[in-house]
């Protein structure tokens, strides 16, 4: 190959993402793996029959392109009685292979060339490589203090005649914040009289705690007109391994979206769209999910308060910060790095999500993980 040359790269600046890099030291060094976000422990047995019963009822072929009817409609179902909020199975939701399928098509589908989208960091790293890709430019929000607390006047400062969508992220993929009902109300005013779209990435909406109710786009009526709404089975469910999700918008932008749609995916796995429609039946089966979380998350923050890394407890998500600000005064990357060769535990280090690597000296921790789990690595914690 010494005459040929690949050319421009679309993504020059896109490196392995720190996820592959921090899992890959994990097992590398034999480490407990707290920094990729995934259960380490399984799916419900229920479910996983029904995904066999399916394929022995020969759900094996293609599935309609937006998606199984019996599960858009499970879906819809399900909006309804959590939010009150109405949604078209046949015309306004899609069912996708994963959360990150969705974003991808939502950008691919509206951002054109030279287009702005508002990005709150730390940022999930999934959002500005697709909006370089449609040759858009990321417009950067850095979220405030250790309480990732948004300053809306920024927000408005930052809106522009070039503004073609905002990305919003709750509850909070790596902080674990959530966004309140008067955040929404303040987000719902900045874009109101605008033609400016809403992705909302809520893809731990069950996934709330201390009684928090999670603010769904869909809950204000001025959001929801010109709002993607992501969701994720794999979240919900301990089976991100599936990349199973969906998107929830009105009917004129899921249109749009599934032109893209059908020819960077077309359908996603039948079977599991078959199961999951069964499954979503019995509200059950993710309603307890914020307890069953809030139990790990304060058993996590239990175990570790003897240590010397300090915590504020997470509102949602499966992931707590802690900060490392009383041992060491060397930078996120490189203590985690450390912790994960000489301690035997990986984490995510938190400034590489942010506005010009802003380092707050804090790490992040997933602990949607067994007992066990848990308790082998704040014990390796209270050591360091």
């Amino acid at each position: 190959m010494q005459n040929f040359q690949i050319g421009r790269s679309k993504l020059p600046n896109v490196q392995t993402t720190i996820f592959t890099v921090m899992s890959g030291l994990a097992a590398k060094h034999n480490a407990i793996n707290l920094s990729q976000g995934f259960p380490n422990f399984p799916s419900d047995t229920t479910l996983n029959e029904l995904v066999a019963k399916a394929m022995r009822e020969g759900y094996n072929q293609y599935a309609p392109m937006p998606g199984d009817l019996g599960l858009r409609e499970a879906i819809c179902e399900k909006v309804s009685k959590l939010y009150n909020s109405k949604y078209d199975p046949q015309t306004e939701v899609t069912v996708t292979a994963g959360a990150t399928q969705a974003i991808y098509t939502i950008i691919a589908t509206f951002v054109n060339e030279g287009d702005e989208v508002i990005v709150f960091r730390p940022a999930y790293d999934c959002y500005e490589p697709a909006i370089e890709l449609h040759g858009g430019k990321t417009v950067d929000i850095q979220l405030k203090g250790l309480d990732f607390s948004v300053d809306w006047d920024e927000v408005r400062s930052k809106i522009n005649s070039r503004t073609r969508m905002v990305i919003i992220n709750s509850p909070h993929n790596p902080s674990g914040s959530v966004l309140s009902k008067e955040d929404m109300l303040q987000l719902e005013t900045i874009l109101r009289d605008t033609n400016i779209i809403l992705l909302s990435d809520e893809v731990y909406e069950h996934i709330i705690f201390d009684n928090e109710q999670h603010q769904s786009a869909c809950l204000f009526p001025d959001l929801k007109e010109r709002a993607f709404i992501c969701a994720s089975f794999g979240k919900t469910f301990h089976n991100t391994g599936w990349k199973m999700g969906y998107c929830l918008a009105p009917k004129a932008l899921m249109d749009e979206f599934k032109k893209v749609h059908q020819f960077n995916v077309f359908c996603v796995n039948h079977p599991m769209q078959r199961a999951l429609a069964t499954y979503l039946k019995d509200p059950d089966n993710y309603l307890g999910l914020s307890s069953f979380y809030q139990e790990k998350r304060d058993q996590f923050l239990s175990l570790v308060k003897d240590s010397r890394f300090e915590a504020i407890p997470a509102s949602g998500t499966y992931f707590q910060l802690l900060s490392y600000k009383n041992i060491t005064e060397e930078g996120d990357v490189d203590f985690a790095e450390r912790l994960t060769k000489e301690h035997g535990i990986a984490s995510i280090p938190i400034s590489v999500f942010n506005i010009n690597g802003l380092d707050n000296k804090v790490l992040r921790f997933c602990f949607a993980k067994t007992d066990e789990t848990l308790e082998a690595a704040a014990k390796i914690l209270r050591k360091v």
